[in-house]
């Protein structure tokens, strides 16, 4: 080996394993103990080549004493330290985050009191989930994130060890602790809600006011942004709210109107069904000003229908990630089947609707729910022009979807049969190019 150092940009790691093999050698023969209880020499050369190149993903303010720890760990061969050490930095990053979004949302969005201490106590699992539900993790990064606890369970320093990883599979752990977990947004600022309430309900905002809260509700959390619109949706509502904290709500909302996205849309819809199952109709009639303002008047005409399909959406695919889903699937199938043979499905819900079905549809490594793939199969035939569009992007979407049917064969087979279920008289030229194009990648 060379006396030089291991580069990457501005990661420069000294080749310290001239001196330090041959002493893990040494405290092996001291101990009498065979020399494969610790990685081999070539494979902790090969990781602490590695590194840099994974290190490089991590913000520089957060390469701190738990990275330092990680690397040490990997020069000496000691891998199940290692693991342990970038993990616990994981942990620690996804609870800043959860700090940053607000733990005064978060409570809202559980439904309970949530405050530090809860949070310090939460399991890896629980905060993993959590991330998630706030989307503070996308789909992607939940999947590898709960493989990676998994293995840190299992072949670690932190439990007893079943066994031992080699240096590939400890980069690859690595990387994805790098990639998903220790990212570049971890320093991303939510809105501090009290702050933003007490401004609200003070006095008019002038032009400069209102540009900073637009500013902010931007730069935040898209997850926080989805809750706090409907937050202001309800002071507008509010007969108690005086007109001018109504008209700081609605100015707000004007001037952030591009970043409503399709899920805070159907948050506000809920909100005016809930208004309307209360027959409360004052509140519905300032939904409706609301609406119009926004100059989303549209919405309202489907809210009823949205809410059907999107429950149905919802409970089909709990039951498809869900223990035994074989067999819960086809009722829950057959309801969703229903609905959407007797009105047609609004578009703020056609994505969901369609990746529902997708998700049912090409089943899971260990198969597919017989009994439902009749109705899976009615569904997609009737797929509109929309929905198909949605259909054949699927594939370049990051999602759970698109992981089954890279890494399963079966999966990705069913994905071919969905596809030509589709009628080609159903497609404009542009579609028939994709399908075209995609048919040929996955077979």
């Amino acid at each position: 080996m060379n006396n030089g150092l291991v580069s990457t940009n501005n990661i420069n790691l000294p080749n310290a394993l001239d001196a330090t093999l041959p002493q893990i050698n040494e405290i092996m023969k001291a101990f009498n103990l065979p020399r494969d209880i610790l990685a081999s020499d070539a494979e902790i050369a090969y990781a602490w080549s590695e590194l840099p190149r994974e290190i490089m993903r991590i913000p520089p303010e957060l390469r701190d004493g738990l990275i330092v720890r990680m690397c040490v760990a990997t020069s000496v061969g000691l891998f199940d330290g290692a693991i342990n050490y970038i993990w616990n930095s994981v942990i620690i990053t996804l609870k800043q985050k959860v700090k940053n979004f607000g733990l005064s949302l978060v409570a809202s969005t559980l439904g309970k009191s949530f405050d530090e201490q809860d949070l310090n106590n939460y399991m890896d699992s629980q905060l993993l989930d959590m991330c998630y539900k706030l989307e503070l993790l996308s789909e992607d990064g939940y999947f590898f994130l709960n493989q990676c606890r998994d293995i840190r369970n299992n072949f670690s320093s932190a439990h007893p060890s079943i066994a031992q990883i080699d240096d590939r599979e400890l980069i690859n752990f690595i990387s994805r602790c790098c990639k998903y977990g220790i990212t570049n947004d971890y320093l991303l600022q939510g809105v501090h809600v009290s702050d933003f309430l007490s401004s609200i309900k003070g006095r008019k905002l002038d032009e400069d006011e209102l540009e900073i809260w637009k500013q902010r509700l931007i730069e935040t959390f898209p997850a926080q942004r989805q809750l706090l619109i409907p937050m202001l949706m309800g002071i507008y509502c509010d007969p108690d709210s005086s007109e001018t904290t109504r008209l700081n709500a609605l100015k707000i909302c004007l001037l952030i109107i591009e970043y409503i996205d399709d899920k805070t849309k159907s948050s506000m819809i809920e909100q005016y069904n809930r208004y309307f199952v209360k027959g409360d109709t004052d509140k519905c009639t300032a939904a409706k000003r609301f609406f119009e303002k926004l100059k989303m008047l549209n919405l309202l005409s489907t809210s009823e229908q949205h809410s059907i399909v999107k429950n149905a959406c919802k409970n089909l695919l709990n039951a498809h990630l869900e223990f035994n889903n074989f067999y819960n699937e086809p009722p829950f199938a057959q309801r969703l089947l229903e609905i959407t043979s007797s009105l047609k499905t609004p578009e703020t819900v056609q994505n969901e609707y369609v990746y529902t079905v997708l998700m049912g549809y090409i089943g899971n490594p260990y198969g597919v729910s017989n009994a439902a793939i009749y109705f899976y199969e009615e569904m997609i035939r009737n797929f509109s022009p929309r929905e198909i569009d949605y259909l054949l992007k699927l594939n370049n979407l990051k999602s759970l979807f698109t992981e089954k049917t890279k890494n399963y064969k079966c999966c990705r087979e069913r994905y071919v049969m969905a596809l030509k279920m589709i009628d080609n008289y159903s497609m404009n030229t542009t579609q028939l190019a994709q399908y075209d194009k995609l048919i040929k990648m996955l077979e």
